[in-house]
């Protein structure tokens, strides 16, 4: 139920990770403290901090040995009740007292305030911090102040790194407060966030994003078309670094840490497996998959009765896009504000249900804050291996030369081509030129049957040959030729793809190695064509019917050996063999898939569409048996 999605969190975090419980007073009361901890015996500071969930891990995630001791858990985006948090404070409070991390919020305020003063009256030592380091609006004319984001995070840690360090309540009440004065913070956001039971708003268009937002789906300071990345990170830090707003005392040549905090931790969109019954059809029993998120679950509830369910994330937290960001955001830091980045932490720390998009925090660091950030901890939300000096410049590791590779002088484009190597230079382009057209059908298709980029994956390689072919490729030289080839995919297609061409070329390679520099034959080039698919069968495991590129190529090459044994010119052989290449890509419409990602699919799905793989080997393989033809036409 929607009512209970908290406390299901709390459940889980705390089986997951021993050293973390909850209080006797659960679900009422949703707080998540140390294990090892207890008031009767603490004696260190108590660092608690809380707030409305929805925004995991904060703050739970970061409860843990060297940063929270308690973390207090509100309803999704609503404060936590007073009870709750006196009732925290009471379990992990010693002699030493407790500070109290407060975001600036009205309803945290209030909430944590007034417990606070319940706890002072009990006897107990407690400070409050408010955390308020949002930077996207003006300076505020009201009481409200600025929004408390993910820049709390850091200030968590440093009170934590303080508190175990074993200094006094006011002196990590006051390492806190300085880092909270020291931190600015600014989202962006891609999509409006989605609170469980209620309907997505559409607030947020297509090819709209939403700057300087707040966590708890409110809008933000600005609508904007989208923009590249490198243009939206410019903008924030911008932003927060304003010296008109002045609200982080960060200048030239200062020290700095970097947060760039992912804004959606893990979709709601889950898979579920379920074994049901339908009220309202007569055939109890059926297995059900849905795509849904939890509010649709509800309605999904009314309806059936769940007897058992399954679910695995099918999305997390985009790394991707994170890591994208922090590439632009350093040198940004660096060059146009010319400040040092020591420390870069990078991931989901305070999130917003399913809203997409990021945070980036900026604090001002110095010896002591970069000592209580890289201070060990036991929160199991707290970034690993970032502790420790940060150089002012990454430098690649060169690669490491290959023993096998041969000197710059033994390669490269001839001066003057030989016929051969006229006519390889003009079919290499006419295949790859095949391919880089065909890109968005092959996407297409893959998209039904694949991961949908079976289309690109080759074009990187047919872009990647088309410039090598200009300087690099000995074209006078078959054989090294089809090697250099075999090096321009190994170097930028990934996945399965990258590494079959590349062990086809290697075969084609060795084959024809074994032949006369001065020219290779029709015949030659047919059995290397046979060894290449003999190596890309062995090693990846597919022969005829498997529905892969290998059903364009064992009908192309066997006809290809049939008509020339039979004496007809090459060229037509290279023509005709290419139609059966075109028949057998086409034909892979009809075959179940036993390789590849496609065996997952459904045969009514694979029926709708052709293997890409083999269209695309069909489709470079026809293009230059017609890039043949014409050249021997025209002589």
């Amino acid at each position: 139920m929607v009512a209970d999605v908290v406390t299901e969190f709390i459940e889980g975090l705390v089986e997951t990770y021993p050293g973390l419980q909850f209080l006797d007073g659960f679900p009422q009361v949703k707080v998540v403290l140390r294990a090892d901890v207890s008031s009767a015996t603490y004696n260190k500071v108590a660092v608690i901090s809380g707030g409305g969930s929805g925004h995991e891990p904060a703050h739970a995630g970061f409860v843990g040995e060297g940063m929270l001791t308690a973390a207090i858990c509100g309803d999704v985006f609503a404060s936590p009740p007073v009870d709750s948090i006196l009732a925290g404070i009471r379990a992990v409070t010693g002699p030493m007292g407790c500070l109290l991390i407060v975001t600036n919020y009205t309803g945290d305020r209030l909430n944590f305030g007034l417990a606070a003063e319940q706890a002072k009256s009990e006897g107990y030592k407690v400070e409050i911090v408010i955390v308020g380091d949002d930077c996207a609006l003006p300076p505020p004319r009201g009481i409200a102040g600025r929004r408390g984001l993910a820049g709390t995070i850091l200030v968590n840690k440093i009170a934590g790194a303080a508190a175990a360090a074993g200094l006094s309540l006011a002196d990590v009440a006051a390492e806190a407060k300085r880092a909270s004065e020291m931190v600015g913070t600014m989202g962006v956001a891609l999509s409006v966030c989605t609170l469980p039971g209620q309907v997505t708003s559409d607030r947020l268009g297509p090819g709209k994003m939403e700057l300087g937002l707040g966590i708890h789906g409110e809008p933000g300071a600005a609508v904007a078309d989208l923009q590249p990345v490198d243009v939206v990170v410019s903008h924030v830090l911008k932003q927060i670094l304003s010296t008109e707003t002045n609200y982080v005392p960060i200048t030239r040549g200062n020290r700095v840490v970097l947060m760039i905090n992912g804004l959606i931790l893990l979709e709601w969109r889950m898979y579920w497996s379920v074994k049901t019954v339908d009220r309202n059809q007569d055939h109890p029993g059926r297995y059900l998959d849905f795509y849904i998120q939890p509010a649709a679950l509800l309605v999904v509830r009314e309806r059936f009765t769940i007897f058992y369910s399954v679910a695995c994330s099918l999305g997390a937290t985009p790394v991707m896009e994170l890591m994208i960001a922090a590439g632009k955001a350093v040198p940004n830091l660096q060059l146009e504000h010319g400040l040092a980045v020591e420390r870069v932490y990078t991931g989901s720390f305070m999130t917003s249900l399913d809203m997409a998009g990021f945070s980036i925090s900026i604090m001002k660091a110095d010896e002591v804050i970069l000592k209580h950030l890289d201070a060990t901890t036991k929160a199991p939300h707290w970034p690993v291996g970032v502790d420790g000096n940060r150089p002012p410049a990454k430098i690649p590791v060169p690669m490491p030369p290959s023993h096998s590779m041969k000197s710059d002088e033994s390669l490269g484009r001839p001066l003057q081509l030989s016929q051969q190597g006229h006519v390889l230079e003009v079919t290499i382009e006419a295949a790859a030129e095949a391919v880089v057209n065909l890109r968005d059908r092959l996407n297409e298709w893959d998209s039904k049957v694949g991961d949908g980029d079976c289309g690109s994956t080759m074009y990187r390689g047919a872009t990647a040959i088309l410039e090598d072919k200009k300087k690099y490729y000995p074209l006078n030289d078959a054989a090294e030729t089809v090697n250099e080839i075999g090096a321009s995919i190994r170097r930028v297609m990934g996945g399965t793809s990258g590494i079959l061409y590349h062990i086809f070329c290697k075969a084609a390679y060795a084959k024809l190695k074994a032949s006369s520099k001065s020219g290779i034959t029709s015949k030659q080039w047919a059995e290397a064509l046979e060894a290449s698919i003999a190596a890309v069968s062995k090693y990846g495991g597919a022969t005829a019917g498997y529905r892969t590129m290998l059903d364009a190529l064992i009908p192309a090459a066997a006809v290809l050996q049939e008509r020339l044994s039979a004496g007809i010119d090459p060229s037509t052989a290279f023509i005709l063999s290419s139609e059966a290449a075109i028949a057998g890509a086409e034909s892979t419409k009809h075959m179940q898939a036993q390789a590849g990602r496609s065996t997952y699919i459904s045969p009514e799905i694979l029926a709708s569409v052709p293997d890409p793989g083999a269209m695309a080997a069909a489709a470079w393989y026809r293009a230059a048996a017609l890039a043949v033809k014409d050249m021997y036409q025209a002589s």
